[in-house]
């Protein structure tokens, strides 16, 4: 099934992907840093996640063709 993105839709796209790495990073980060055990499991569990996400937007931005 194709999808038609309208070029805003690309840019909201890429905005939102750029976001969501940067969470990554932080949570990565952050991950090394924490004491507290559920803390760890909470930003381990958004580092999964995280990648997840990252993978569908770049899915979005790779398959979408813009429309004019």
């Amino acid at each position: 099934m194709a999808i038609q993105l309208a070029l805003h839709e690309r840019l909201e796209l890429h905005e939102i992907l750029t976001f969501k790495n940067l969470c990554l990073t932080k949570s990565t980060t952050m991950q090394g840093l924490v004491g507290c055990k559920e803390l760890k499991a909470i930003l381990q569990a958004d580092v999964t996640d995280g990648k997840q996400h990252i993978k569908q937007l770049n899915t979005l931005l790779k398959d979408g063709s813009v429309s004019s």
